[in-house]
């Protein structure tokens, strides 16, 4: 059965990336297939007829949401009737839950098919919302095994599609060329320092990481350190952080962007949670995770979340393959001392490296196909196709991953 019509509806610039992976993986299978909804630069180069901007759904934190409530509900209502007037053969939310979710759960009560790509943090927090989803969407595609394996369990149908970052970052990773590109020796202990990209990263853990860099300097004579600022206003933020600390001068060097290199290029990361974290476990690097946040966030966030770990790798793993300070716990001293334990264990690095690269191989699984493959089985009210089981993919080699 051919795919003729797809209604995709992103959120933000992440989206559109997936959103434009997903079309060019549809078009080359169904070269006529026409696409609606809305999209950004990269889903209207692959040909999709965006009813709004992307920035049209791009609202962060409660007040904003409040304040643009009545123009989102508009925007809802709106693509709802032009996809029913459409009739796409299928509805695909891309990101956006709580925008898309809604509207998917409309279309389908109206009998159109609607799969969501990009799990919510469901299995993390308010777990009851599971049910709101079985009743919105006919599959959830998800980045990551242990998704799928919280929506088998609540009897969601659900493809586990593998990460688009994973099928961006190769396999095997050069530590060498990454030093000379970064300009860097190649005979001494390095150490990547993440202190993350929001202003109030920088600010709970900026002194801190930059503390703990101190200690391990002194220490260490021969480390150097080098610290990716993520954007100009952090560049600007840690160069002022590091005026207040001249014992650093020559040990850090305060790079504008290149996380990615940085990471590759080190013995060991520091870092905050999130998706740094699996990219730096991408580059099979050894990190540390630490984190802080406003004390009563905190409070709310100990009786809310309900997983044992923050941190991708570990929640991946199932286990604490790295080492996690949260909140009173992310001290300079603490952070040193397991960082110094880490960089005097070459043993210990070298089988961690080797454990981050064969889950990588589980997660490098051609995502845009995967999914591509999964929107084909529902609209021809198919089974989705068999995916391979968590466990297995966290130990998958290269040839088991695109398989």
């Amino acid at each position: 059965m051919k795919v003729r019509r797809v209604y995709l509806v992103a959120g933000e610039l992440s989206g559109d990336i997936l959103g434009a992976g997903l079309m060019r993986a549809l078009k080359a299978r169904h070269p006529n297939v026409e696409f609606r909804g809305i999209g950004g630069p990269g889903m209207i180069a692959e040909g999709i007829d965006s009813r709004f901007p992307l920035e049209t759904l791009s609202v962060m934190g409660l007040v904003e949401v409040v304040k643009h409530l009545p123009e989102l509900i508009r925007v809802r209502r709106t693509l709802r009737r032009d996809a029913l007037d459409w009739r796409p053969d299928i509805m695909v939310g891309i990101d956006a839950p709580d925008f898309n979710l809604g509207l998917e759960r409309q279309l389908r009560e109206a009998g159109i098919t609607t799969a969501h790509y990009v799990s919510p943090t469901v299995w993390a927090w308010r777990q009851g919302r599971v049910k709101g989803i079985a009743k919105s969407v006919d599959a959830m595609l998800t980045f990551l095994p242990f998704e799928a394996a919280f929506y088998r369990q609540h009897r969601v149908p659900v493809a586990f599609v593998g990460h688009p970052l994973a099928d961006e970052l190769p396999l095997v990773n050069d530590r060498a060329a990454a030093r000379v590109a970064l300009g860097l020796p190649d005979d001494v202990p390095l150490l990547a320092v993440l202190p993350g990209s929001r202003a109030n990263e920088i600010r709970f853990l900026g002194a801190t990481f930059l503390d703990a860099a101190e200690r391990l300097c002194r220490a260490r004579p021969g480390l150097r350190v080098v610290i990716p600022a993520a954007t100009p206003e952090r560049y600007r933020e840690l160069t002022a952080l590091l005026a207040t600390r001249p014992a650093l001068d020559g040990c850090v060097t305060l790079l504008d962007g290149q996380a990615r290199e940085a990471m590759v290029a080190s013995d060991a990361v520091l870092l905050t949670s999130g998706t740094a974290a699996l990219e730096a476990m991408l580059c099979h690097r050894p990190m540390l995770v630490a984190y802080r946040m406003a004390p009563a966030t905190h409070w709310l966030v100990r009786h809310l979340v309900k997983t044992e770990w923050i941190s991708l790798p570990n929640l991946i793993a199932r286990e604490t393959l790295v080492p996690e300070l949260i909140q009173d716990a992310a001290t300079p001293a603490a952070i040193a001392e397991r960082l110094g334990a880490m960089l005097d264990d070459a043993d210990g690095r070298a089988a961690l490296e080797a454990r981050f690269a064969g889950m990588h191989a589980g997660l490098q699984r051609d995502a845009s196909r995967r999914a591509c493959d999964a929107i084909e089985a529902l609209v021809a009210r198919r089974p989705l196709p068999e995916s391979v089981s968590p466990a297995a993919a966290l130990e998958a080699t290269p040839e088991e991953a695109g398989r």
